[in-house]
């Protein structure tokens, strides 16, 4: 290409095709297979407990929550999936407030004594619960009980923040602790198999959102329930190659995954060694129970309870557990299926 035709490009910010490829992706350069070892996070979450009273903490971030963060990002395990660790002290409230981003708990140390309030229900955070936090509902965090409670924390914020370029709507409570106005179970109950009719029509995505989905309502998956139906899957049914006996978290209005427009969960039991495969969407997990390993290209994460790791896209991988093992699989598959652009292989 000639001196001439290269000013000319310049001078009107136009490049070549063949050179703007070149830098396509480099955004998502430097995400590799990484882990975060309990004992390490343990010791970091204390020494923010001791250090950070929520009270001091800057209106709308609250929260005290160490994040994991992946090599190559400053904010996130991921350019889609935010994960984090946060504690609330005995006698504490994270106060209340709302956001566009999808979110959920999932409990490491709980009771029910720690409860989530959202859009007006408590919700008991007993340990290994999950519990939704839809789209623009008021949610707010309260520790009545007399030890620190531990959980996971699980947003979509990356992806909206950073791989769209949009920013989080967001408001605060007036009140550090939103009203209880509903009785506990009452947002099971509208989405059990018996449901409201008055209900079951179709509504939008709550707040100033428009969208194709049907939303995701506030709800408690019981660990003692999800266990139990887990246990049985292992007892009659053959485990899927890759993900062992897999159990998806729905949304409780349409009883489908998954369980928000942009993440999908699953429980995992794993018995035995998976077989290798690898896709294009980013796959994170928390480990339950147990201990093994996963074999991420020529990495080996090893792993054992309350770990967290996260598994790149188009890198071959397989699980080997030492024994049995339970693992919370998270994932952006969801973005990549609304767009018809999910792949999945084995080598």
């Amino acid at each position: 290409m000639s001196t001439d035709t290269e000013r000319l490009l310049e001078e009107n910010d136009l490049r070549p095709l063949w050179e703007v490829e070149k830098d396509f992706g480099n955004q998502f350069g430097g995400f590799e297979a990484d882990i975060w070892k309990w004992e390490d996070i343990q010791a970091s979450i204390d020494a923010i407990e001791r250090d950070v009273p929520i009270a001091d903490l800057p209106p709308g971030f609250q929260r005290r929550v160490a994040v994991p963060v992946n090599t190559g990002y400053r904010n996130a395990i991921s350019n889609t999936i935010y994960v984090g660790v946060q504690t609330v002290s005995p006698g504490e409230t994270a106060p209340a407030h709302r956001h566009g981003a999808n979110a959920l708990r999932f409990t490491i140390d709980g009771s029910e004594d720690m409860k989530t309030v959202v859009a007006g229900e408590e919700f008991p955070m007993r340990d290994n619960d999950l519990i939704t936090t839809p789209q623009w509902e008021w949610h707010d965090h309260v520790n009545d009980g007399d030890e620190t409670a531990a959980w996971l924390d699980v947003l979509d914020l990356p992806l909206v923040l950073d791989s769209l370029n949009a920013r989080n709507t967001f408001e605060n409570h007036e009140l550090d602790r939103q009203p209880v106005t509903k009785s506990q179970g009452y947002w099971e109950s509208q989405y059990g198999r018996a449901r409201p009719f008055e209900d079951t029509k179709e509504d939008g995505i709550p707040g100033p959102f428009e969208g194709n989905c049907a939303a995701t309502p506030p709800y408690r998956f019981s660990w003692k329930d999800t266990l139990q139906t887990l246990r049985q899957r292992a007892e009659n049914d053959d485990p899927d190659p890759h993900d062992g006996y897999s159990l998806s978290y729905v949304n409780p209005a349409t009883g489908q995954p998954p369980l928000f427009p942009t993440m999908s969960f699953r429980a995992q039991l794993l018995q035995e060694e998976t077989d290798p495969h690898f896709h294009n969407a980013v796959d994170a997990y928390f480990v339950i129970e147990g201990e093994g390993a996963t074999h991420v290209g020529d990495d080996v994460l090893e792993w054992s309870e309350r770990d967290i790791f996260v598994i790149p896209p188009d890198e071959i991988h397989h699980h080997d557990p030492d024994g049995e093992a339970i693992l919370l699989g998270m994932t952006d598959r969801p973005v990549f299926e609304a767009f018809n652009f999910y792949a999945e292989a084995e080598p």
